[in-house]
């Protein structure tokens, strides 16, 4: 399993891009913010130290991980300034990250469709971890045939002030469900093509997400079929 945590927590780079984005202005408003960002990232990682737990454990006593790898990431200034405009949030320090629960978030990409609840129920059932919201894409996909579960989670952070609670949001899809959304996102968004011709092949990038998925249900059988003749083996 390969944990990607590439955005290090620096507060100089930070105040500076809340400062350039005009999301605070005066040392103590960015200087306030930088430490609620600072919050959010320890949060971040307490969750991806459980989720790395949870998975050595389940390859201990079941040899198998049901986690592929994660992916963690901290919301650019930038895009935060996009949503508070979009939401209309009031830019109140006392406010802001009440309202707003994607700072940091942690994509886990599983192997197979059933690690995705293995995942979900392992990490929700620990007594320091607070569901705030899920969501369940994988029953019920998006009309673009997006598929994921989504979860916010919170837990506790201990600072040298105090403990503090602090949200995290968690997707958890397999590799089949993340490979689509990636190439789905840059077809649609990122691509040479304007919005209005790539809109066009909707119908058929929702095709390929629901073949997508009954590939992975047909993997899932087989490695499930197989665990069983394992199993019975070793009985």
């Amino acid at each position: 399993m390969i944990i990607q945590r590439s955005n290090l927590f620096s507060i100089k780079k930070y105040e500076k891009q809340f400062r350039d984005a005009g999301l605070a202005q005066g040392y103590e408003s960015i200087r306030k913010i930088s430490q609620l960002y600072l919050l959010r990232h320890s949060a971040l990682n307490e969750i991806g130290t459980k989720l790395e737990n949870l998975d050595d454990e389940y390859s201990a006593n079941f040899d198998h991980n049901p986690i592929h790898h994660m992916e963690e990431r901290m919301k650019e200034p930038g895009s935060l300034l996009g949503k508070i405009s979009r939401k209309q949030i009031p830019v109140d320090t006392n406010d802001l990250f009440g309202n707003i629960y994607d700072i940091a978030g942690i994509r886990v990409i599983t192997n197979y469709l059933d690690d995705i609840i293995k995942v979900r129920d392992a990490l929700v059932k620990q007594s320091d971890v607070t569901v705030i919201k899920e969501k369940d894409y994988i029953n019920h996909p998006k009309p673009n045939g997006y598929r994921s579960y989504h979860l916010i989670v919170s837990v506790p952070v201990f600072q040298d002030e105090g403990v503090q609670e602090a949200p995290v949001e968690i997707q958890i899809r397999t590799v089949g469900m993340d490979t689509w959304a990636s190439l789905e996102h840059d077809l649609r968004y990122k691509s040479f093509a304007d919005q209005e011709k790539a809109d066009q092949y909707a119908a058929e990038l929702a095709q390929y997400a629901n073949a997508l998925f009954g590939i992975e249900e047909n993997m899932q059988r087989i490695f499930t079929g197989l665990q069983s003749e394992n199993d019975e083996h070793q009985s």
